[in-house]
């Protein structure tokens, strides 16, 4: 049922170092990538059926087909490193255990569309991570990987580990651009699109470190065992992150379509005495599922066909000691936090989520106040400048249509029913009367 492709290395003594990962084959991928035409390299992604592993889901091949090599400006390779998805722990993790996978992955995928620099821009806030990887690209250029004429082939490259300030917004890949430049990271009016107009002004492409890391397992074992893998239209195998109320949380590498009745199972299942009350399937910035969902093919057509999406895979599971309010209450208080204020859906917007949750969360609320909400999630929905606003929205309109109940039983009883606390005074005011 688990299929260890990336973390299958992890295990090893040492394994972030290239040592450890040539022991393995690591870099084995590079050597058959620059005996091929790069335009052979793309085509052999395009045919993996490899989609984006940061939440979109647009094809990888594709998405390297759409830079125009008639441009005489430089080509860039960027890699989204900037992990900060509540709930997402899977870049990271993979960053840490085996760096090289990632480093590799930017070399071959930088030869595929002619780039000369790429760049790693990594949330600032893991420093431990920055360190490994800077170890792994030197390790790299020492070796000859990178650098001038690699493996005597006249192909150069630099590679650039770069740290950013710590903004969730700069995973937004234009936002990031405008970070990687020295900018303030906002987002970007598109088009032009970055495959036109990205990093500098230059054809950019802009990929997230899994859909990178996954580039030399396809390269070395070919497109067809990498298709063979996951579901008709969700091709391959992925990094499923499962975190919260199970009893072996972690990272689960499987194909796409494994079901979240299995994950659990294979987690050791909720934590002993309890049982799932509901779960994200792609963060926080998805639409809440529930029990009724957990034989829902986890691939993007799977989770979209019940309302969700599949985002970053990353599996929150809540068992029934959670106040769904209090929670989705903590989720917009950090989307409020991280808008970067550009546009006024969301700047706005999440701040009056947040006074309203903040109200009804403190049993001061009323039944109007939860149509308020759906009329402002209705309202910012698809009218902000990116998709922050949009992820703000999903977990409120979700748990208002899954759990209206619970949202009604916290102003009905004047507090959060969940509070010890809160409870205390409920069942003395009740004995009292």
């Amino acid at each position: 049922m688990l299929t260890p492709v990336l973390s299958d290395n992890w295990d090893q003594i040492n394994a972030w170092q290239l040592s450890s990962y040539q022991r393995t084959g690591g870099y084995d991928a590079l050597r058959t990538a620059l005996a091929m035409q790069p335009a052979d390299v793309v085509t052999a992604v395009k045919d993996s059926g490899l989609r984006g592993r940061g939440g979109a889901g647009f094809p990888t091949g594709m998405k390297w087909s759409f830079i125009p090599q008639d441009n005489p400006k430089p080509k860039y390779l960027v890699v989204n490193a900037d992990e900060s998805e509540p709930g997402t722990c899977k870049d990271i993790p993979l960053m840490m255990a085996s760096p090289h996978t990632l480093v590799e992955g930017v070399i071959i995928s930088s030869y595929a569309i002619r780039a000369s620099v790429a760049f790693i821009y990594v949330r600032g806030e893991v420093l431990h991570v920055i360190r490994r990887l800077q170890q792994a690209v030197q390790e790299a250029k020492d070796a000859g990987f990178i650098g001038t004429n690699i493996l005597g082939t006249g192909y150069d490259l630099d590679v650039v580990v770069h740290a950013g300030a710590g903004a969730y917004i700069c995973g937004e890949e234009t936002a990031l651009l405008d970070s990687l430049e020295g900018r303030r990271g906002q987002p970007r009016l598109r088009p032009p699109f970055p495959a036109v107009a990205g990093l500098y002004g230059c054809p950019t492409v802009i990929n997230n470190v899994e859909s990178i890391a996954s580039v030399p397992a396809i390269i070395k074992n070919g497109a067809d065992w990498f298709s063979s893998m996951g579901t008709e239209k969700s091709k391959g195998m992925t990094l499923y992150s499962l975190s919260g109320h199970v009893t072996r949380p972690g990272q689960y590498e499987a194909p796409m379509g494994i079901t979240l009745r299995q994950l659990i199972d294979l987690a050791g299942g909720v934590r002993e005495g309890h049982e799932l009350k509901f779960w994200t399937p792609g963060g926080s910035s998805t639409p809440l599922l529930t029990a009724e969902h957990l034989d829902v093919p986890l691939d993007y057509e799977g989770v979209g066909s019940v309302g969700s999406m599949l985002g970053t895979k990353a599996l929150q599971i809540f068992d029934e000691t959670t106040c769904v309010v209090r929670a989705v209450l903590r989720w917009t208080e950090f989307y409020k936090h991280e808008s970067c204020g550009k546009c006024t859906p969301c700047r706005e917007g999440t701040w009056w989520l947040v006074q309203i949750l903040e109200r009804l969360e403190h049993g001061k609320g009323t039944e109007a106040d939860l149509a308020t909400l759906l009329d402002l999630c209705e309202n910012i929905t698809g009218r902000s400048f990116c998709a922050l606003a949009d992820g703000a929205t999903a977990p409120i309109s979700s748990s208002i249509q899954h759990f209206k109940d619970e949202y009604l039983a916290h102003f009905e009883h004047g507090g959060c029913p969940f509070d010890p606390m809160a409870s205390t005074v409920f069942a003395t005011a009740g004995a009292s009367a």
